[in-house]
């Protein structure tokens, strides 16, 4: 099975990188573009320790392969974004690689939400669960119609699903999310 995708057919199932512990793994069972997402992410991280991280990528009709790394070392959150170019904006192949780096000390909330299913015999199952981390930054996004009122603060957020990742994901994030809580408001060292 293959969604059409950008430069042809796309799997539309990815391998699971939920068993991986290690970030070089992890990246390079799940992303398309490994290298370039592990490049970008080491010229930061530069030998820090990764306490944790969580992946995306999906398939879009219009961009082709969306993709996302985003790593805790306990001071800061470096995220690593890849998006290819919709066809007509650039040559054909050409995608973004886009860095940036959060401070954890602007991380002033962080929420998980867990959707769960309770079978017939009683036994609880995750189906899904969405985080996010509320930032101290104004989001840039210009002001909608239907929003009201001043400007809101910038949100990191992140969901897995049965069907968009399984429980191994559903489980990682849920550890991304835990660890990121814990180190939330704590100071630096």
């Amino acid at each position: 099975m293959s969604r059409p995708g950008f430069g042809g057919d796309l799997p539309a199932v990815f391998p699971d990188w939920s068993p991986y512990t290690d970030l070089e793994s992890a990246a390079r069972a799940y992303l398309r573009d490994p290298d370039v997402a592990l490049e970008a992410l080491n010229g930061v991280l530069r030998g820090a320790k990764v306490l944790g991280f969580t992946l995306e990528r999906f398939v879009n009709e219009v961009n082709g392969v969306w993709q996302e790394v985003v790593v805790c070392d306990g001071s800061r959150l470096v995220l690593w974004h890849g998006e290819d170019v919709p066809p007509g904006e650039g040559p054909a192949g050409s995608m973004t690689s886009s860095l940036r780096v959060v401070p954890v000390s602007s991380v002033t909330e962080v929420g998980c939400r867990r959707r769960l299913f309770r079978h017939d015999n009683g036994e609880i199952r995750v189906d899904s669960i969405d985080v996010y981390l509320l930032l101290t930054s104004l989001d840039e996004s210009p002001p909608s119609e239907e929003a009201t009122g001043g400007p809101r603060h910038d949100a990191l957020r992140f969901g897995k699903t049965l069907d968009d990742g399984g429980a191994g994901q559903i489980a990682r994030l849920e550890e991304f999310a835990r660890l990121v809580a814990s180190v939330v408001g704590r100071p630096l060292l």
